[in-house]
């Protein structure tokens, strides 16, 4: 297992508001985890044709790499006015941004991006960026989203899978980290009636048990959480089955959490959360910040 203990939080930044808020919740991050802060920029923009300003396109490229660090700069002056003690660095990487940020999760803690971008960051939580970096960053992803809250629980989404243990894992020290509460949601759906096709129209009934498939749901949230509440006595649990679609669930529940919390892979109600229409739900409608957690392997041997 990959060390971690000195690893700082990174932040990826471009010059827009989003990425401003990204540093500003990235440096509280740092200051909760007694952490330093990496501010990074990925140097494309002469490639994107990207502009910084009404000359850019004049500009040679060291300039525009001038610019650019100019950038960095602004972040780290932004992190240090959330606490002037916060150990900040910066620096200005030649490449694309995905690959750039995935280098970067190797050796972090966490990496924080904000939630819309441009210049070397244009699409990254609109297209195939976002899931990339969610399923194959090698650290949790923070995505500042909604407002920045002091109070308030932490979610985490849990679908009963051996893949959601991470999440449920890191939502657990959050939550100690923070003195929160930790709501821990599971959602479900009862069996939908099925049409015969040899009489288009026709509805069989559904044969079903209500009350033995809601036990057994309730056992799927309380095994996702067993051992987590003994590792964790000072966290207060807050279980909640909900009938309802999981995106709809996670972005009702962050509307007053500090954050939300999902894995980047699941089955069941949660399953493909990040590589379909649920996906793109919590990413652009979570109220809250929202925190991806990839299940790693470890390497044999």
């Amino acid at each position: 297992m990959t060390d971690r203990s000195g690893a700082p939080v990174v932040v990826g930044v471009d010059g827009s508001p989003s990425a401003l808020d990204a540093v500003r919740l990235a440096a509280r991050e740092a200051v909760l985890r007694h952490r330093p802060l990496r501010v990074v920029n990925a140097f494309l923009w002469p490639l994107l044709g990207t502009p910084l300003g009404p000359v850019a396109a004049t500009l040679p490229d060291d300039e525009l790499r001038q610019e650019a660090g100019k950038l960095v700069q602004e972040a780290i002056d932004e992190a240090r006015k959330v606490d002037p003690d916060l150990p900040v660095s910066g620096a200005v990487v030649d490449g694309g941004p995905v690959a750039v940020l995935l280098r970067e999760s190797r050796g972090a803690a966490l990496l924080v991006l904000g939630h819309r971008g441009l210049g070397g960051f244009a699409e990254l939580l609109v297209g195939s960026a976002a899931v990339q970096l969610s399923a194959r960053a090698d650290c949790p992803v923070l995505i500042a989203r909604g407002d920045a809250r002091a109070a308030g629980p932490v979610v985490v989404g849990v679908d009963g899978s051996a893949l959601s243990t991470e999440a449920v894992g890191f939502a657990f020290a959050e939550a100690a980290r923070r003195g929160a509460d930790l709501v821990v949601v599971h959602t479900w759906l009862y069996p939908q009636p099925v049409t015969r096709r040899e009489s288009y129209g026709d509805i069989m009934p559904l044969v079903y048990d209500p009350e033995r498939l809601r036990a057994d749901e309730e056992r799927v949230l309380a095994e996702s959480v067993a051992g987590w509440a003994e590792r964790y006595p000072e966290v207060t649990v807050r279980p909640k089955l909900i009938a309802a679609t999981p995106a709809r669930a996670l972005v009702e529940e962050s509307t007053d959490a500090q954050l939300t919390v999902v894995g980047a892979h699941g089955r069941g109600t949660l399953g493909g959360l990040l590589l379909g229409s649920v996906s793109h739900a919590v990413l652009h409608h979570c109220r809250s910040p929202l925190a991806i957690v990839r299940h790693r392997r470890e390497p044999a041997g």
